[in-house]
């Protein structure tokens, strides 16, 4: 194609001149586009969107936030959370436990207008839900939930509902998981009592035998029959003989037992105060948020927002309006050549 051909067939492309030319296709069909989208945005059903905003709280266990030593700032209980705690309330919120119990409190089903008996429900149920209900995470880690609904109330009250299950959703898991961990700390503690018995028992067989001390009692009998034997006592010196013989013999157990002991001990008073701090986690209900905006009702609707419908659907219809009119003028030029 020369390049005198290719200023001939797009002529048309002069916009002012082309403009000018179909104003008055353009402005009845524009103005068609305006009265349709007006008319069609005028039967979209109006919703009312409701908003809480929250941060989520560092820690999730008020024991390590308060009854244990290390409660630094890493277990501050008023501490806010980070990207990591965010994440994981997004997870609980998008959880099938919270919108199963908000769908069964609020009846949605029945407000969404869908028929138990049509085909696939609860796929149109989570999709209506989908819709309506968003989680999203700010660039300041807070978290926001955000409802439409056509009941400007039932917005707020959802979103306010959501809130609270998150908090009962995450104690219900902290409170399964830390019962777990008490059956198994608990039988460790007996365990650990059991065998704190039986080195009791042994220690106190050991002193009925005579042994209280065996390294010092070993250093004072040395001495003692070093003495008796220097002396020619052969009684004595027998006597203090088998006394060494036994310390001997029972010496390095009761050692090793009290070394034992002592491990044991510790290890008791660790596990005990792990009890403590589990009871507390599996009975107590705590926040793990810190609320900054409670949902309230809107005074105003937030969708359809109908200019934007009218605007765009004009300036589309345009556009669309300018292609056909290149293409049909095109096509007439090339056909009458």
């Amino acid at each position: 194609m020369s390049a005198e051909q290719y200023n001939e067939q797009f002529d048309s492309t002069n916009l002012l001149v082309f403009l000018l030319k179909w104003k008055k296709q353009l402005i009845i069909v524009c103005g068609s586009a305006a009265l349709i989208s007006s008319a069609v945005s005028l039967i979209i059903e109006e919703k009312f969107e409701s908003t809480y905003v929250f941060f989520p709280a560092f820690s999730s266990s008020i024991s390590k936030g308060v009854m244990t030593e290390d409660a630094g700032a890493k277990n501050d209980i008023v501490q806010f959370g980070e990207e990591e705690q965010a994440e994981q309330m997004l997870q609980i919120l998008n959880s099938e436990m919270i919108r199963d119990r908000i769908v069964a409190k609020y009846q949605l089903m029945s407000h969404y207008e869908i028929d138990a008996d049509e085909s696939f429900p609860q796929t149109k149920l989570i999709k209506t839900w989908e819709d309506n209900v968003s989680y999203k995470r700010t660039e300041f880690q807070s978290i926001e939930i955000r409802v439409l609904d056509k009941d400007k109330n039932m917005a707020a009250a959802i979103a306010n509902d959501i809130a609270s299950l998150l908090d009962s959703a995450k104690n219900t898991m902290i409170h399964g998981r830390a019962k777990q961990a008490l059956v198994v700390i608990a039988e460790e503690y007996e365990k650990m009592k059991t065998r704190m018995r039986a080195s009791d028992d042994t220690l106190r067989m050991l002193g009925e035998k005579g042994i209280a001390n065996a390294e010092k009692q070993t250093e004072m009998l040395s001495q003692e029959y070093y003495k008796v034997v220097a002396q020619g006592n052969k009684s004595a010196s027998k006597q203090l003989k088998q006394m060494l013989d036994t310390l001997g013999k029972y010496g390095p157990l009761q050692e090793r037992l009290i070394d034992q002991r002592e491990f044991e001990l510790e290890r008791l008073l660790l596990l005990r105060a792990k009890y403590e701090e589990l009871k507390v986690d599996a009975t107590q209900n705590v926040t793990h948020k810190f609320t900054v905006n409670k949902a309230w009702a809107s005074e105003k609707k937030a969708y359809p927002i109908r200019w934007l419908i009218v605007v765009v659907s004009v300036i589309a219809t345009f556009v669309f309006s300018v292609l056909v009119i290149i293409g049909v003028e095109n096509y007439h030029r090339i056909q009458k050549r």
